[in-house]
């Protein structure tokens, strides 16, 4: 063979392995980076976390399109509201069925019936700020599109999607039994026979364990059974669908199981210092979405972490609190003052009510005390100062100083964080100026 022919050969079966090796490559996925593991496990938790509850609820008795009234006070949530009364639902609607949501006459108390979709987003009210012409009655609650025959009278509101989580909440105020009665006005009733779908089996997992790349396997059917109306997030979708495949390769699962617990663990909890996109002022931290969260879909795993089922702003705002003046920690082996001057009295910043609760740092429930006191609002017998100012105090045993309603136990195990709470907020809490003043720890 002569070196000329030789050459070519040589050069031909070059040509011809890399062509195979570009084929190979081009079958093989693209390598998935740590910082998409991570984005794309923040981005299903807000999903998992609403499976979660679907199926604890599910599992203690909910039955779609009924109502459950629950008893003040009792619900097991994250940063529970302990200002209203509370009835909970599941609500099927489709193309032949709506449901008619009867609302009685309440007056001179916050009151609305709210409704989220799987992910914990926001998509309807009814209340007075909504519909000030006609707040109570019949609401027939349709899908988009729905061509539905309802009810003389009824007002109709359109949902952008099939299942709902609903909520409605009467405020106790100075008259619970009022308060009570009248939840138990609320009905619900569907004009047809909706088509169920099948409770989506996912990890039920305790709020301080989440999961690790179990999370990836449940991702196919948390995105197949719930759409995310959230436009710009195709590309995470597309991320998580992609690591469910990669990690049925045991190393690759190894990696990203990995990768969620020394990463997106980590990434979440420095996201959560100030609520995904927030702001901090005064050791306090508000959300810059909450409700309605667009792309922040950081802020939106984040609150239903750390307090599901969260109304939009010009409902209720939520600050947390959790450190004090001095940048530390809040512990229940100290006593804060937290004290408003008389023209920033925390009342003018709300059309209804304001309250604070203290919560745990894991699991972000009350803390218990013997005293079974577990917030302060407007109708705890507040004591104001001879400058019309108002101090509370938060501290395990109360200070001598301290009037028994301005005072919120926490106890000395406890490491925990406070959330305030505007309902209807006006004035500075509305439009994102307002923070409460700083905790202070007295020495």
């Amino acid at each position: 063979m002569s070196t000329s022919r030789l050459v070519r050969k040589i050069l031909l079966s070059a040509m011809i392995y890399m062509v195979q090796a570009a084929s190979a490559n081009a079958q093989q996925p693209a390598s998935i980076s740590d910082q998409d593991i991570g984005d794309a496990y923040i981005y299903l938790l807000g999903r998992l976390l609403v499976m979660r509850q679907q199926q604890l609820d599910f599992q203690e008795g909910f039955k779609w399109n009924e109502l459950v009234h629950r008893k003040p006070g009792a619900v097991d949530w994250p940063n529970p509201n302990l200002d209203v009364a509370y009835s909970e639902a599941w609500v099927a609607v489709d193309e032949s069925s709506c449901t008619i949501v009867t609302v009685p006459t309440v007056e001179g108390r916050y009151y609305t019936v709210h409704f989220l979709n799987g992910w914990g987003e926001t998509i309807a009210n009814i209340n007075e700020r909504l519909f000030p012409k006609r707040p109570f009655g019949e609401f027939a609650m349709c899908l988009r599109g729905a061509n539905v025959a309802i009810p003389a009278g009824a007002t109709r509101i359109d949902l952008p999607v099939k299942y709902s989580r609903v909520l409605a909440h009467v405020e106790l105020g100075s008259d619970p039994d009022g308060a009570i009665a009248l939840q138990h006005q609320f009905r619900f009733r569907a004009t047809g026979t909706p088509k169920l779908p099948e409770i989506p089996k996912t990890p039920i997992f305790e709020l301080e364990a989440l999961p690790g790349a179990e999370a990836f396997e449940a991702a196919d059917i948390a995105l197949d059974s719930e759409p995310d109306l959230s436009v710009g997030l195709e590309a995470m979708q597309e991320k998580a669908r992609a690591i469910a495949k990669a990690i049925k390769d045991p190393a690759e699962r190894t990696r990203v199981d990995q990768v969620i617990r020394t990463r997106a663990f980590a990434d979440f909890g420095k996201a959560g210092a100030i609520i995904g996109h927030g702001t901090t002022q005064n050791g306090w931290a508000r959300p810059g979405v909450v409700g309605e969260y667009g792309l922040d879909y950081v802020a939106r795993a984040l609150v239903n972490n750390g307090g599901i089922w969260a109304n939009i702003k010009p409902e209720v705002l939520y600050y947390r609190g959790s450190k004090d003046q001095a940048g530390d920690d809040l512990s229940g082996e100290n006593t804060y003052t937290l004290t408003f001057p008389k023209d920033q009295l925390p009342a003018q910043y709300a059309t209804f009510f304001w309250s604070v609760i203290a919560v745990d740092g894991h699991r972000f429930r009350v803390l218990p005390n013997p005293l079974n006191r577990f917030l302060i609002n407007n109708q705890s017998k507040l004591q104001y100062g001879a400058d019309g100012a108002l101090t509370l105090y938060f501290a395990d045993q109360k200070p001598a100083d301290a009037p028994d309603g301005n005072w919120l136990p926490t106890p000395k195990s406890a490491k925990y964080r406070l959330t305030f709470r505007f309902y209807r907020p006006t004035e500075g809490v509305a439009n994102g100026t307002y923070f409460p003043p700083p905790l202070v720890k007295r020495h």
